[in-house]
C-alpha cells in the first residue's frame, strides 16, 4: 500500500537537521527515497507548525531546512538537536503535477 494518507509520529532532531521516519511506515506505505513528501514539523508542546517539501533518503531520513528550524525555535538562541518533534508525512503528488 503507497502512501496515500497522512502519517504522523514522534522523532529526535538528529545531527545535520535530520529526522528519521520510522522503519515500520516505510515498510507499510513502501515509501521510497525518490517520492517528493509535504512535511509538517512542530515541536512538542509548540504552537509554531511549520510545512516543507522534502525527499526521504535511502537510509529513511529527512532533512529539515534551516529556515524552518530557526522559525520553529521561537526566539531561543539555542539548538533544537535533540529535542523531540511532531512530524507529518503525506504524500505531495498533486501538488508538483500541478506546478509542472
Amino acid at each position: 500500500m503507497p502512501l496515500t494518507e497522512s502519517v504522523f509520529f514522534k522523532a529526535v532532531l538528529q545531527r545535520e537537521n535530520r529526522i528519521q521516519v520510522p522503519r515500520l511506515f516505510r515498510w507499510q506505505y513502501k515509501m521510497e527515497a525518490c517520492e517528493v513528501l509535504r512535511v509538517s514539523v512542530r515541536v512538542e508542546g509548540g504552537f509554531v507548525d511549520e510545512g516543507f517539501l522534502a525527499r526521504m533518503t535511502k537510509d529513511g531520513r529527512l532533512t529539515v531546512p534551516k529556515l524552518t528550524l530557526k522559525l520553529l525555535r521561537e526566539g531561543e538562541e539555542k539548538s533544537l538537536e535533540g529535542c523531540v518533534l511532531e512530524v507529518t508525512v503525506e504524500p505531495a503528488d498533486e501538488q508538483v503535477k500541478s506546478r509542472g
